[in-house]
């Protein structure tokens, strides 16, 4: 939990830079509008987390073009958890009917809420750079070292969202 709070450390709070990364996200401020935003944030990680997703796929066609077969497979595995992540977030229930149908959501558990989603934003740039590391380490002895760096990232990715999950069920749990 550590990481994700040093991750989303800085001058604004959790919501206003989850407001800055998303174009009409209007956070989950009323509960009418905590289903409708929830799906649109998983719908917009989802959705870039895609665009990632697309180009791991072309660098397995530029491996396999330029004779670096060997590298495919590894470069498959961060290319399957990538995929579980985009699609536990596409797939997941909608604002998690059980926490968002509770009447009482205090500041502090949206906070962590807003900290998780905000992470998950944030790990978007670190796979990207990741991949642009797999894409320039291409035909050099440093691209086995940036396929694993990568398929950790994914992984982590995949984690972040079991995180954000498990403290949503803590919060209804404590209801």
């Amino acid at each position: 939990m550590s990481e994700l709070m040093d991750q989303v450390a800085g001058d604004l709070d959790p919501l206003s830079k989850l407001l800055s990364k998303i174009p009409g996200f209007k956070g989950y401020i009323t509960r009418q509008s905590r289903r409708a935003s929830d799906k649109l944030l998983r719908t917009t990680i989802a959705n870039h987390f895609e665009a990632l997703w697309q180009r791991i796929s072309g660098l397995q066609k530029e491996l396999i073009n330029e004779g670096e077969i060997v590298y495919v497979d590894d470069l498959e595995s961060a290319s399957i958890k990538l995929r579980q992540f985009i699609d536990r977030v596409r797939t997941a229930s909608y604002g998690y009917s059980a926490f968002f149908a509770a009447v009482k959501i205090g500041e502090e558990e949206l906070a962590k809420i807003y900290e998780y989603d905000l992470a998950l934003l944030n790990s978007e740039e670190e796979v990207s750079r990741a991949i642009d590391n797999v894409e320039a380490s291409i035909g050099t002895d440093g691209l086995k070292a940036a396929i694993r760096n990568l398929t950790t990232l994914s992984q982590h990715c995949v984690d972040a969202f079991n995180k954000r999950a498990e403290v949503i069920l803590g919060f209804t749990q404590n209801q």
